[in-house]
């Protein structure tokens, strides 16, 4: 079983930059894809990037390409979320979930990006 615990959201202005942290513990070799999620109030949960844990291949969507970068660090067990230029379109909470890529079963409890105007 793996856990998961993000941290580093917050509230920010336009155009700033945070770094999203996701620290996971347990059987991660059971679990060999990261992903970051994020849901909008009143919308669907979307997906914004994932990384294997491996040999860091990653994946990022459309949306958010040429802002976010995702990463990891293996000796720490940490997956991070490097989001800059960041929009008020961009608020939400932010989830991380790790599983196959097919599906992802663990998730994290969230933590809230709010970026102003």
């Amino acid at each position: 079983q793996v856990q998961l615990v993000e941290s580093g959201g917050g509230l920010v202005r336009t155009g700033d930059s945070l770094r999203l942290s996701c620290a996971a513990s347990g059987r991660t070799f059971n679990s060999p894809i990261v992903g970051w999620f994020r849901q909008a109030p009143g919308k669907e949960r979307k997906f914004v990037a994932s990384i294997t844990w491996s040999i860091g291949a990653t994946y990022v969507a459309d949306f958010v390409k040429g802002r976010f970068t995702i990463s990891r660090d293996n000796a720490k067990g940490t997956v991070y979320l490097q989001m800059n230029s960041l929009k008020p379109e961009d608020t939400a909470v932010y989830y991380c979930a790790a599983g196959t890529g097919a599906s992802y079963d663990t998730w994290g409890q969230g933590t809230q990006v709010t970026v102003s105007s």
